[in-house]
């Protein structure tokens, strides 16, 4: 049975998907080393190295349903690494001792490293499809909601009003650049591995990096410029990208989830009938997927150290940090998915309470707006001045339990400058949103939205 939390069949897929657990399963993975095994055999026939007839069979029997695989689990136990039992095991499948062509002038790390560029090709598809429906649906709620009115917040408390859209207008901005780093970053985490024992392919002569070029193009993968072996800032730089990605995935969460607070109500996660339910109070309604992608961006931190402990490798070939990878990059994939899937299906689903937060931007009594009033002063009576009266009036209006409003009016410093219509309108916080909705447009127009 599972016994950590991304593979468990109790908590898997609160903190993964099924997806992404597959591509990083054993046998995927077995399945992708054998790939590369059978892909570099048929390269090497085609420029004579091997016979054709031992690429065929390599190709042929390369199955994980060919695989003995309680064999191979004996082998990489007395190992301690997983390409000489694999070697051993396609020896095994091959008719005629013609595996003993299979794995010619290469080594454990090639296999390995090739491999996981194929798993990372996979996971990265997922990734980016989530990224792009992610934005769609920023998008739709930056659209739908551009002009609503809602309690910007500063250090919690109420600072000016904003509206909605733009809320869900500067999530997207987040989400977008991610997509742009995503497309930037691809090439460089999707490279062969072809190098031989210390990475300069000695064992193949001067066909060693017309055997690289051609594996690359067989396995539809990228070509370095030179060995990465222990140069490892390209995975490096997936997680740590994971980490920024799962950052902002919770900073959305936490938005949405303080907007939950019961004081607060102005947005909810959908209404499923006992999601988020308590098991001893019937009333609550918690936000389940917002914890969860805040739990995701809290893990990604410690995965993104993990890896970058990891680069610090030796020489040619490394001793040990190398095997940091096996246990973080895994992980990071799958807790990654995670976020990203409950981010979907928090925000396909959100809830948005316009009426409730216009109530909210009136439970200071208008002085939200407070600004509004002393920037529509300055100019009368200087900036500094302004900002000292309409202080004094919120504080009246606060000691007395009156609306900014009501207090404004018995200001003969302001009546004297100011109509009752222009006050009120000062007053009233959906008339000072500023550029809020033009932001929102512009940034729809970026996003291609």
């Amino acid at each position: 049975m599972a016994s950590s939390a991304i593979d468990s069949e109790i908590f898997g897929n609160l903190f993964g998907t099924p997806a992404m657990r597959q591509i990083f399963a054993d046998e995927t993975l077995i399945q992708r080393y054998l790939d590369v095994e059978a892909g570099l055999a048929r390269v090497q026939a085609r420029m004579g190295i091997i016979p054709q007839e031992a690429a065929d069979e390599i190709t042929a029997k390369a199955s994980f349903e060919h695989f003995d695989f309680e064999e191979y689990k004996r082998g990489v136990a007395r190992v301690s690494y997983p390409i000489l039992p694999l070697v051993e095991g396609i020896v095994a499948m091959c008719k005629d001792g013609l595996g003993e062509y299979s794995h010619w002038g290469t080594t454990t790390q090639d296999i390995m490293d090739s491999a996981l560029s194929l798993q990372i090709r996979d996971a990265l598809a997922i990734v980016e499809t989530d990224l792009d429906a992610i934005a769609d649906l920023l998008a739709g709620l930056a659209r739908d909601y551009r002009d609503a009115p809602v309690a910007g917040r500063s250090h919690l408390q109420h600072a000016l009003p904003v509206t909605f859209g733009y809320k869900a207008a500067v999530w997207l901005s987040g989400i977008e650049r991610h997509r742009k780093r995503l497309a930037e970053l691809k090439p460089r985490a999707t490279l062969v591995q072809f190098s031989g024992a210390a990475g300069t392919l000695a064992s193949l002569g001067d066909e060693g990096l017309k055997i690289q070029d051609a594996l690359a193009d067989e396995l539809g993968l990228g070509r370095p410029e030179i060995t990465w072996h222990t140069m490892r800032d390209n995975v490096a730089e997936i997680v740590s990208f994971f980490g920024l990605l799962t950052g902002t995935l919770g900073k959305i969460g936490t938005d949405v989830l303080m907007m939950m607070q019961t004081e607060v109500g102005e947005v909810f996660e959908a209404f499923q009938h006992g999601r988020g339910a308590s098991s001893t109070m019937p009333q609550k309604r918690n936000p389940v997927s917002c914890e969860l992608m805040i739990v995701a961006a809290k893990a990604m931190r410690q995965h993104a150290g993990m890896m970058l402990d990891g680069m610090l490798q030796d020489h040619e070939r490394a001793s040990g940090p190398w095997a940091v990878e096996w246990l973080t990059i895994p992980q990071a994939f799958i807790t990654t998915a995670g976020a990203l899937s409950q981010a979907r299906e928090m925000l396909a689903g959100l809830e948005v309470d316009t009426d409730r937060m216009r109530r909210n931007l009136d439970i200071t009594n208008g002085m939200i707006v407070s600004e509004a009033v002393m920037m529509g002063l300055a100019p009368h009576m200087g900036r500094q001045v302004a900002h000292d009266v309409v202080y004094d009036a919120c504080r009246d209006a606060m000691q007395k339990g009156k609306s900014l409003y009501d207090v404004l009016v018995t200001m003969p410093q302001i009546t004297e400058t100011l109509s009752d219509a222009e006050i009120r309108s000062m007053c009233d916080p959906a008339n000072y949103t500023g550029l809020a909705g033009e932001m929102v447009d512009r940034m729809l127009v970026s996003s291609g939205r």
